[in-house]
């Protein structure tokens, strides 16, 4: 997967501050902490509300809602939005497509126990399986 797609989902590298060019960029940027503008970026990329965005977090909607568009969220936080970054930008490289994506996502898949595959991006657990299902379907692997 393309590093640089989790950059774009997030707003770019003007809402970053940095690219995302590797692994040791993703750690970089998660102890220096996502802002309140990229996640809003990540939750537009999704159509959904930041309330909705925050269900998927391990904070409340209203701490989001207090902060500015260019505060840091912790590192625990910000780990979180990367991983749910990396599924929206591998999720749109598998589908080439980010409507079908979108729709993918939001519909209960077998092989994730008949879960939408979005109410699993709370956990790093639940991500690595949509990663998962994610490779399945870009090798062909159809459960």
């Amino acid at each position: 997967m393309e590093l640089s797609g989790v950059t774009e989902v997030l707003g770019g590298k003007k809402v970053l501050g940095q690219s995302i060019q590797n692994q040791m960029d993703l750690i970089e940027l998660a102890n220096k902490g996502i802002t309140k503008d990229a996640l809003a970026h990540l939750a537009e990329f999704f159509s959904i509300r930041i309330s909705q965005m925050a269900a998927l977090l391990p904070v409340t909607e209203r701490t989001i809602q207090r902060y500015t568009a260019k505060k840091h969220f912790s590192r625990v936080v910000s780990e979180q939005i990367l991983q749910i970054a990396e599924v929206a930008a591998k999720g749109t490289d598998v589908f080439e497509d980010k409507d079908k994506f979108l729709s993918w996502m939001n519909h209960p898949n077998k092989a994730l126990g008949n879960r939408t595959p979005i109410s699993l991006l709370k956990s790093r657990f639940g991500v690595q399986a949509v990663l998962d299902e994610l490779g399945r379907i870009e090798y062909g692997v159809v459960s």
